[in-house]
Formats: structure tokens, C-alpha cells, sequence
């Protein structure tokens, strides 16, 4: 009985069956976008969510869905370019003007010098899943996991069992010449590149380090030697139970190799889970019982999709010989698939024993923040802390489970390091889990604060408005808004859309902005929304699996001030992987300082009238130059310091001191 089938459906996103609705909307395509027509940003001064919520009930549509926005202005809605066309969207990088976004079908470089009209500079096709992407100077990587990506970028797929024709692992490009990039060389791993992770060591220039999550079956030897499956108390060289690390040296990157394998789920146990939602047990009954195959996965039940089913069974039939499926051939399928499982995933009776059984064998994601030293292992089961100091050698210190989550999937790190956010992709991205039947606890983002390199669990923030069960929905990949002096992160939810949320209080989570689409289809589920979206130079760049790429922007209002938002385009990045986290750090401007002091309004951290007058204040520096301007800043630091003393938030205060005493002493700045 043949097993890629089975394989191919643990692809959580297969290629569309989009082409033909999406060739009959016409022109557009070859890369062109599609500037949106909003109205133009004024402040929304309400400081609570419309009610009722305009994300409920939205008309469904390919590309003509209709759409609820709130506290942000749509910049442009680009449709895929024709070779990527109905296949789906992965995940984002950047570099210079160019966000690079994966896609099954290899990768495309969007030009997004002018946000409102992103130009296609680059559409290489070189088909994997997922085909992940990350950068660094003047290299770009790709991940590929699944049986059918090739070493020659081929697309032809690999029809053996046993191939040397077979990429599961990292690509490596030059992309000196973005526009032309050169495939390099690559790396191969036992269980592929689910996702990866590059870490650029500060205290190691000449290299940078992948760290490779790889969560498909181990390749046969005879395809890759030294690939082992059985578990690590069998066998020591197994493959299971650890991730991969590639030392990649910048000068020669066709020199990039493993140079480690850590084992940091060593001694984990499976934790406890939560069962299926009521709505879930329904549907797996009323399938079970029309003769639908029901396999376990995680210890849950799913339905195997028939398209997967049918040519397993067939392969039963040619087994024995005959031409059509018989009773006996499904009980025979029915009887082999849990061992098939057991072999694709892990975590069978081999691996159990008699004793608890095992934790889990892989991460899903590593989100790495060079600049505190740490990184946070989204693991299947659990939340990692990991201590990176020695990048060849990552270490667990820590371990954190809940019964509420299914599938620790990525990572964020607050700024300052004080905090860390994991998301649970329950149901593996593919199906709906924000209905208003599913528990909000699942599904959701998990808070804990950061203390001593220990890990305490503050809240969880979902979704706020429910999706229907024909949107694929549940917590997926986001970056933090580079707001000063509080923690905002923007979030894909696949097709809940985006939300935008404050968590400044890890106990008290508040969303602040949303943008959301209708379903694809009005009539079945069809995979597709926001992947991921990251913040980068000013504008949020969302990778839409079915629609292509969606960019926004923020506007005022009344939990975000038009300062605000300026002391956040004031920071400039050379490149983004937001798996490899950056520290945001703000030049000191008026806006930045005054940004502070809307803050202090906000939470009454100084009386209206202080406030009132440190803002006349400013202004008035603002219209002098030279030393006038130097007397005034020196004075308004003693002012403010002093100001501290009685300030409900005095360690915001010292912040405005702080970037009032470095405003420049000449020059002009804008002011709102």
C-alpha cells in the first residue's frame, strides 16, 4: 500500500481549485494591483468596537469579497502573479524595498517601494512546501518538506518512494541581483523544512545559523544516509525528538552544513489536551457513519479527505489484482491506515512503550531575539524557552503546557523582552475554529510574562468576532508594531483576517484595529485569508493564500494617536525575518515625544493641564533653534523629572524626559 497520499494530505494547505473563478474576474493579473478605495484616514474618536460587529456576515467572493475595516486604511490588494496563480500563499521576508513571499509553487518578489502599487520583480518557480522564506544580505532561504519538491526546482513532482531527485530541507540563493536570484546550493535534511529560523549571532559575523523544524516523516536511509525512524531509546542517531542547526558561513554559503542536532525535548511528556468542540464531534459522527475514513491524529479523530482515500484504496485493489473496490478492500485500507499514521507522524506504539507516553518530537517554529539572548520554541505541545547564547547549541530552560491548546504553532517576544505570546493553531490551519460554538480559550493566543528567564501565564486573546464554518480560522503568524512605550502586534487569521491588538497589559488584551474578508466560497469550505502579516518600514504587509498580497497602513484614532503612528515610521529596517525578532529602537523627534505625552494623557499619568502645557511647551521649542532651543529642552528635562515624582506612571515620565533631553537643538519637525 502506497503512503505519499497519505503524505500529501498532512499538507495543510494543497493548491486551490481557484483558477477558472479567478481567470473569469478578468483583467488585473501579471502582477498588478489593485489600489484599494477606502475612505480617506480621519481619527476615529469612539474608543469602543463598532457594534454590531461588521465582520459578521460578510458577502463571500474570491476577489470580490466583501470586506469590514476598522482603524486602518487598505494600501493596495495585489492578485498573484499567473505562475502562482490558485496555489497557495506561505509565508513573508524582506529586504530592502522587496517583500519575498513564499508560495507552493516557489517564491515571488514583490517591489513594494510604493506600497499602493506593488510591481512584481521576481516570480521564481521552484515548487515545495512550504517554501518558507527568510533572508539575510544577500541570501535568501527557502523551506521544502513535502515528497514532491525537487533538487532541480522541477515541477514535475518526484514519483518514487526512494529518490536522490528529492528536496526536503533549506534552498540557498544569491540574491545579490534580487531580481535574478542564483540557487546555490542547498541542504538536506532527514524530516525536511516544515519552517525554519535564521539567527544572526552579534557575536558571530562570519556565520549565520538556521535552525530547521522539520515535522514529516524521517526519509529512508537509502535516500538520505544516517535518516533514522526508530526513537532515540532504540536508536541514538534517531531523527525524532530534535531539531536541525545549519551553520551557514556568509563568504561561501555553498559551504552550509549541520553542525548540530539538539535534543531539546528530551524528557517531555505528552500533555493533557482538550477534545474536540461540540460542533466538530458532530460532524465526525454524521461522517463516520456515512462510511466516511476516520483516522486518529494527536490522539483526536479527523476525517481523511475522499481525494486521499481513493487512491490508497485503489492501490488495495491493484494489490490483490483486481479492478473495482470491494467491501474487504475498505476494511483492509480501515485496518492499515493507524500503523500508515503511526509510520507518517510518530508518537505509534513503538515510540510509547509502557511507560507516559512522549512529548512532542518537533518544534512547529522557533521565533529566536538575538538581542535578549533567548528564543521561544512553538513545539507541537509545548511553549519552549530556549537560552541561545551558544547559537550551535540552543538549550531548554524552559517548558510551559496547557490543556487548552492543541498545537504550540509560533512565538513573539514583547520589545523589552518581558514578554512572550505563543499562538495555538488548533485544527492545523485548515479548518474553522472561530465559530461562536468553539470555546475561546482554543484556537486562541497564549500571554505569559517573562521574569528571571521563567514563564508565567497572564491571559489569551482570540479573535474577537466569530467566523463562519465555512472559513478556515484560528490563530496564526503576526509581528509587533514598532509602537514606542507599548506592546501592539499585528495577526493573520487565515480567514478571520487580520486584528490588531494591544497587550501593553498582559491581563487586560484589547484589539484596535481589524481588516476582514468574506468567506472565498459561499458554498464549502475553501482555504484561504492571511497567513501571516508583519509590520515593515511603515506599512503591514499580509501574505493572503488565495488573494494574493494585501498591504495596510495605520490611521489615528482613538487608541492610537497620529504621533503614535509617526514615532513608529520614524524606525527603519535593512531587512526583516520576523522569526528572527528585531529590537525596534526610536530616534529621538518631536513625534516620539509627544507620542509619550498621548500616552500620559491616556492613562492619566500627568493632569490635563501638565499636559496641556508640556504639549505648548513644545511647540514653542519647535519654533526656536540654536541654544534658545537648548535652554528650553534642558528646562523642560528638570520639568519633567520633577513632574516623575507625582506621575502615576512615573517611569513614563522619565521615558519623555529621556527623549526630550536628545531632541535635536536646531532643525524643524513635524507636530500634531
Amino acid at each position: 500500500m502506497s503512503e505519499p497520499a497519505i503524505g500529501r494530505w498532512a499538507v495543510r494547505h494543497p493548491k486551490l481549485a481557484l483558477v477558472t473563478g479567478l481567470l473569469a474576474l478578468g483583467g488585473g493579473w501579471g502582477g498588478r494591483s489593485t489600489p484599494a478605495a477606502t475612505p480617506s484616514p480621519v481619527a476615529n474618536t469612539a474608543a469602543t468596537a463598532p457594534s454590531p460587529d461588521p465582520r459578521i456576515g460578510l458577502r463571500a467572493g474570491l476577489m470580490d469579497a466583501e470586506e469590514a475595516t476598522w482603524n486602518l486604511r487598505v494600501v493596495s490588494k495585489t492578485p498573484p502573479a499567473k505562475d502562482f496563480l490558485g496555489v497557495t500563499n506561505s509565508d513573508l521576508a524582506f529586504s530592502g524595498n522587496y517583500a519575498i513571499q513564499g508560495n507552493y509553487n516557489g517564491y515571488q518578489v514583490w517591489d513594494i517601494s510604493n506600497p499602493s502599487r506593488p510591481v512584481l520583480a521576481k516570480g521564481f518557480v521552484c515548487p515545495a512546501s512550504q517554501s518558507d522564506v527568510s533572508v539575510y544580505k544577500n541570501l535568501l532561504f527557502v523551506s521544502g518538506e513535502g515528497l514532491g519538491g525537487r533538487l532541480d526546482c522541477g515541477t514535475q513532482g518526484v514519483p518514487t518512494a526512494v529518490s536522490h531527485d528529492r528536496l526536503r530541507g533549506i534552498r540557498i540563493f544569491d540574491i545579490t541581483d534580487i531580481q535574478n536570484p542564483k540557487y546555490i546550493s542547498n541542504v538536506q535534511t532527514c524530516r525536511g523544512s516544515h519552517t525554519h529560523t535564521v539567527l544572526a549571532d552579534p557575536k558571530d559575523t562570519e556565520n549565520v545559523y538556521i535552525y530547521v523544524s522539520g515535522s514529516s516523516s524521517v526519509r529512508p536511509d537509502a535516500e538520505l544516509a544516517g535518516c533514522v525512524a526508530a526513537p532515540p531509546s532504540q536508536d541514538p542517531n534517531s531523527a525524532l525528538f530534535r531539531i536541525e542547526v545549519i551553520k551557514v558561513p556568509v563568504a561561501h554559503p555553498e559551504q552550509a552544513a549541520i553542525v548540530s542536532s539538539p535534543r531539546i525535548f528530551n524528557d517531555l511528556v505528552a500533555p493533557a489536551t482538550h477534545g474536540l468542540a461540540p460542533d466538530d464531534i458532530a460532524a465526525i459522527e454524521q461522517a463516520r457513519a456515512s462510511g466516511a475514513f476516520v483516522v486518529d491524529l494527536g490522539g483526536q479523530p479527523q476525517v481523511l479527505p475522499s481525494r486521499f482515500v481513493a487512491p490508497m484504496l485503489d492501490s488495495v485493489v491493484k494489490a490483490r489484482g483486481g479492478s473495482t473496490a470491494t467491501a474487504a478492500d475498505s476494511a483492509a485500507l480501515r485496518a492499515a491506515l493507524p500503523a500508515m499514521i503511526a509510520r507518517r507522524f510518530g508518537g505509534g506504539a513503538q515510540q510509547r512503550g509502557n511507560g507516559p507516553r512522549p512529548g512532542p518530537t518537533q518544534c512547529h517554529d522557533i521565533t529566536v531575539y538575538p538581542a535578549i539572548g533567548l528564543a521561544g520554541g512553538a513545539c507541537g505541545g509545548y511553549g519552549l524557552l530556549l537560552d541561545i547564547s551558544d547559537p550551535s547549541n540552543p538549550v531548554r530552560i524552559g517548558a510551559v503546557s496547557d490543556s487548552n491548546f492543541s498545537y504550540w504553532h509560533s512565538a513573539t517576544f514583547n520589545n523589552d523582552g518581558t514578554k512572550i505570546l505563543f499562538t495555538d493553531e488548533w485544527g492545523g490551519g485548515g479548518q474553522p475554529k472561530c465559530r461562536d460554538t468553539d470555546p475561546r480559550e482554543w484556537g486562541a493566543n497564549a500571554i505569559f510574562t517573562l521574569s528571571d528567564r521563567r514563564m508565567e501565564f497572564k491571559s489569551y486573546y482570540k479573535l474577537p468576532a466569530p467566523q463562519t464554518s465555512l472559513e478556515n480560522c484560528v490563530a496564526h503568524n503576526g509581528s509587533l508594531l514598532p509602537i514606542p512605550g507599548r506592546d501592539v502586534m499585528v495577526q493573520g487569521w487565515y480567514q478571520g483576517g487580520i486584528s490588531i491588538f494591544d497587550w501593553t497589559d498582559p491581563s487586560n488584551v484589547r484589539e484596535i484595529a481589524f481588516f476582514d474578508r468574506g468567506p472565498v466560497d459561499p458554498n464549502r469550505m475553501q482555504s484561504g485569508g492571511s497567513w501571516s502579516v508583519y509590520w515593515y518600514n511603515g506599512v503591514m504587509v499580509s501574505s493572503e493564500i488565495a488573494r494574493g498580497l494585501d498591504i495596510f497602513e495605520l490611521i489615528p484614532s482613538a487608541f492610537l494617536t497620529a504621533n503614535e503612528i509617526e514615532a513608529s515610521n520614524t524606525v527603519k529596517l535593512d531587512y526583516l525575518n520576523t522569526q528572527g525578532q528585531p529590537k525596534y529602537s526610536w530616534p529621538a523627534s518631536f513625534s516620539l515625544a509627544l507620542a509619550y505625552v498621548d500616552q500620559l494623557e491616556r492613562s492619566n499619568g500627568l493632569s490635563a493641564s501638565r499636559i496641556s502645557a508640556i504639549r505648548s511647551t513644545l511647540a514653542d521649542v519647535q519654533k526656536t533653534s540654536g541654544s534658545a532651543r537648548g535652554d528650553k529642552l534642558n528646562k523642560l528635562v528638570g520639568a519633567l523629572h520633577a513632574d516623575a515624582n507625582g506621575s502615576t506612571d512615573a517611569a513614563k515620565v522619565h521615558l519623555l524626559a529621556e527623549t526630550v533631553g536628545n531632541l535635536p537643538t536646531a532643525g524643524e519637525s513635524t507636530m500634531h
